[in-house]
């Protein structure tokens, strides 16, 4: 048998075991229980339009703070990880490190709950900020060294090029190196961002007033209300209809980078 032929009839098998694999789950399922407990039209209507003008709202603009302070504090700490002076390296490696080892939740409950026990003081925003404060510190530790990579990804030769024009390093950095690292770092940043939306789920532990609460503890709420887990299932499909356009966007842009390299 040629191997074009074999690699047929194992492509053939394969498909069959796995149309069989979908047909028996089908079949085994109690579509009745999972009509009545997630697709209880009753306790969908009652979500809406909270669901999206309220926690899908809440979500996106507690991920956008989020991101934007990480990514703020993310380029400090990268730029002091590849400073010449010592204590900058090791002060931006010693945080790096600390917040890349913590659970963003008990960094979360430490800031809403331990610094105001500890230190008499309540971060902006309540127990909300002290919560997106928790979020821009673990992120910011993540993206700082997606951005120093970035860095030094950039060729050495285009650095030493404007610096034999006369640039400084300062502005050698801001106008030939970030430019260009920002363009390779894109696609795992926005796939931070995606990360970030989906941690703004922990947020739910600090506690919120009705108009603060995100997705998931909009979930939480509803899902206590009804004694009905259809609004988990409803804010799945939101968070879903908010990152799969994001993660396509990511594979888009990781294209376009692989065609442009070649």
């Amino acid at each position: 048998m040629k191997r074009s032929t074999k690699r047929r009839v194992r492509d053939g098998v394969l498909y069959a075991v796995l149309v069989l694999a979908v047909v028996g789950v089908v079949a085994a399922a109690d579509w009745e229980a999972i009509k009545a407990n997630f697709l209880d039209a009753e306790t969908w209507k009652s979500l809406f339009p909270d669901i999206i003008v309220v926690a899908a709202k809440n979500t996106v603009v507690y991920t956008i703070i989020a991101f934007i302070g990480g990514i703020t504090l993310a380029f400090v700490l990268a730029l002091m990880k590849l400073s010449p002076v010592s204590p900058y390296r090791w002060i931006a490696t010693a945080y790096i490190e600390f917040f890349r080892g913590l659970p963003a939740l008990v960094v979360i409950i430490f800031m809403a709950l331990g610094v105001p026990l500890a230190f008499q003081w309540q971060p902006p925003g309540g127990t909300v900020g002290a919560g997106l404060v928790a979020l821009i510190m673990v992120s910011s530790a993540y993206m700082a060294e997606t951005l120093r990579a970035g860095i030094q990804a950039v060729p050495k030769g285009q650095r030493e090029a404007a610096q034999s024009l006369g640039m400084n390093s300062l502005w050698t950095m801001v106008s030939i190196t970030l430019p260009q690292a920002v363009r390779i770092v894109i696609p795992p940043l926005t796939n931070e961002f995606i990360l970030l939306l989906k941690d703004t789920s922990l947020l739910s532990i600090v506690g919120f007033t009705a108009t603060q609460v995100e997705l998931t503890a909009f979930g939480e709420n509803a899902l206590t209300t009804a004694a009905n887990p259809s609004p988990l299932l409803a804010i799945a499909l939101v968070y879903l209809v908010i990152t799969l356009p994001l993660t396509q966007l990511v594979a888009h842009m990781e294209r376009r980078q692989k065609k442009a390299a070649t």
